[in-house]
């Protein structure tokens, strides 16, 4: 890592604290273009927005989306204070960016927070292979 990619996640971290001082869970992150320059910064804002999924990889991933040519999404970096939960990473993904730094990992951050209970809600499937693949078929050709 270089020391300017330093001062960036240092940055993300610094959004991290801010989070937390707006009374929100302390996460930060920022996405960096192509040519290095900050293209936009989000903080977690799920607390004060009431919304479950303001995850500030999230709202990057979407402002990405939306905002980029795929070739430019591609070509960005976004550094963020913590690995990205599952339903961030996949938002990444779709997104196109090309890059992602953290600082915490997911293991780590486990050390730094009251265990949590297994998930308490059931799955079932598959079931209905026949008609749910119809809608599907072919859209991905």
């Amino acid at each position: 890592m270089t020391p300017d990619e330093e001062n960036l996640l240092r940055r993300a971290i610094e959004l991290a604290a801010a989070a937390r001082e707006d009374g929100n869970p302390p996460f930060g992150s920022l996405l960096v273009g192509p040519d290095g320059g900050v293209l936009a910064e989000e903080c977690n804002t799920s607390l004060t927005d009431s919304d479950i999924t303001a995850h500030p990889e999230l709202k990057l991933a979407r402002w990405a989306a939306r905002e980029l040519d795929p070739a430019t999404a591609a070509g960005t970096t976004m550094f963020t204070s913590c690995q990205p939960c599952g339903m961030c990473a996949g938002a990444i993904e779709r997104s196109g960016l090309g890059r992602v730094v953290f600082a915490l990992s997911t293991e780590q951050l486990g050390t730094l927070k009251p265990p949590t209970s297994p998930s308490s809600f059931r799955q079932e499937g598959p079931a209905l292979f026949d008609e749910a693949r119809v809608p599907v078929e072919g859209y991905y050709t």
